[in-house]
């Protein structure tokens, strides 16, 4: 009787032990499902109707599928689509890569490294409507894009945010600029925990620098390079402040992106059961992408 007692009292105090952890986290699991899943299945629901919020909560009307079906007519959806692949391709990798090569430099020849690489930081930590609306003084008619590309030669140099052909590179250039301090600092955690052996049996065998780097250290940072395809895909598909502050979307729809389009159908033209099956689509292409990393990463990964 005395160790049933016993049993009895240590499983009352095992729980109560649950009770004191569960409770720290409530806050953080109330936020979570007050502000993240709600909304999504909320979402969700409403995807399925043609809701016009102006006229309140509940005044839809279900209409099955026909907003996931129309979408795909829509000519400012498909040109969303686009404009936010391209600007994936040309982010992800441009960014991924430049941080590798900026990460191994500063790391193996810059004298100065923590204020260099402070630096490099800046910009990813600063406000991006700050951030944003210098880089738009810096591509107007007198700034320095400017100056530089008359100052070699070019009469008529475009106008950047105002170029059909420019916006979007010009913004990709800013995305590059402002998010490759972050994956800087990512690489050079990285490169720190290296094998320094195996770097001095290559300089053993006479190895140069540039072999090292394809040979060794791409491959030994690719578990680092997988997290930051990863994540800085998934911001990549959800920009949306610069071209918010920058372009809102122009001129035309040349920066027009799924993010803002889903902003502007849901806010400007109060389509919210529509923008929420955009918001599903987007959500959808996100998941594909990952597990395709995710899976393919056993192929160029090595742990």
């Amino acid at each position: 009787m005395k160790r049933e007692n016993v049993k009895k009292k240590g499983l009352s105090r095992q729980a109560k032990i649950n009770l004191v952890g569960y409770s720290f986290i409530l806050p953080n699991i109330i936020g979570v499902c007050a502000f993240t899943l709600f909304p999504m299945l909320f979402s969700l629901v409403i995807s399925f109707t043609d809701w016009d919020y102006t006229r309140g909560i509940g005044n839809w009307n279900f209409i099955g599928l026909k907003n996931f079906v129309t979408i795909w007519s829509d000519e400012w959806f498909t040109s969303a689509l686009t404009n936010t692949l391209i600007f994936v391709i040309g982010v992800v990798p441009t960014t991924v890569f430049l941080a590798m090569v900026l990460a191994v430099v500063i790391d193996k020849f810059c004298y100065a490294k923590l204020p260099v690489r402070m630096a490099l930081f800046m910009p990813y930590v600063s406000n991006v409507v700050a951030v944003a609306i210098v880089w738009v003084m810096m591509y107007s008619p007198w700034g320095p894009f400017t100056r530089m590309v008359v100052a070699l030669g070019v009469e008529n140099p475009p106008q950047w945010l105002g170029d059909t052909t420019w916006a979007l590179p010009a913004i990709m250039l800013m995305t590059v600029w402002s998010g490759i301090g972050y994956a800087v600092i990512i690489y050079t955690s990285a490169i720190q925990g290296l094998p320094k052996d195996v770097y001095e049996a290559a300089d053993i065998d006479g190895a140069g620098e540039v072999a090292k780097f394809f040979r060794l250290t791409i491959p030994f940072l690719s578990p680092t390079t997988f997290f930051l395809v990863i994540t800085t895909l998934i911001s990549s598909f959800q920009v949306f402040a610069p071209i918010q502050i920058m372009t809102r979307g122009g001129p035309g729809t040349a920066t027009n992106v799924l993010v803002y389009y889903i902003y502007t159908s849901a806010f400007t033209f109060y389509k919210m059961g529509y923008a929420s099956a955009i918001s599903w689509v987007l959500f959808l292409f996100l998941f594909i992408v990952t597990m395709i990393q995710w899976h393919g990463q056993k192929k160029w990964v090595s742990y």
